[in-house]
């Protein structure tokens, strides 16, 4: 169900980028916890404990990662955006994103929900947030997501 606006229609078109999954997952999760000094606040989640503890579930095939790479005039790639999550059976369930470029975080969560589409498998955000709203997000009932999570055994 995801809303692909106009102006980012047109960023896809683009040739400008590219988009891996499970290439730099420990790229993705660092830069998650450190875009907006997010790792700086006092409290913060995913500080080294809990990327430690990710990593480790992407080394076990549990935890994966959508990287977007930005392709400069040379050709050489570099990181932009993504967002990393945990998979479990059809299912993904969205940690963290981050954006380097305007709409590189968008770009992966197309990238994923296209990925996904032909599975029938839910992407939990966790959060209603204004930027996942723009792209479709919904809340959905407890008794909906637990048949998401039913279908998947």
């Amino acid at each position: 169900e995801i809303h692909i606006s106009h102006s980012l229609r047109q960023q896809l078109r683009k040739d400008d980028y590219e988009v891996t999954i499970n290439q730099a997952f420990d790229k993705v999760i660092r830069q998650c916890s450190e875009v907006d000094g997010r790792n700086k606040h006092v409290g913060a989640w995913l500080g080294k404990d809990i990327i430690n503890a990710y990593t480790e579930l992407h080394r076990l095939g549990f935890a994966s990662s959508v990287e977007v790479w930005q392709k400069d005039a040379h050709g050489e790639t570099s990181l932009a955006g993504g967002l990393y999550g945990v998979t479990i059976g059809k299912n993904f369930f969205g940690e963290s994103m981050f954006s380097l470029i305007p709409g590189g975080s968008k770009i992966a969560l197309v990238a994923l929900a296209r990925l996904m589409r032909d599975s029938g498998g839910l992407i939990d955000c966790q959060f209603e947030t204004p930027h996942l709203k723009s792209m479709g997000g919904r809340i959905i009932d407890y008794d909906e997501y637990l048949t998401y999570l039913q279908e998947d055994k």
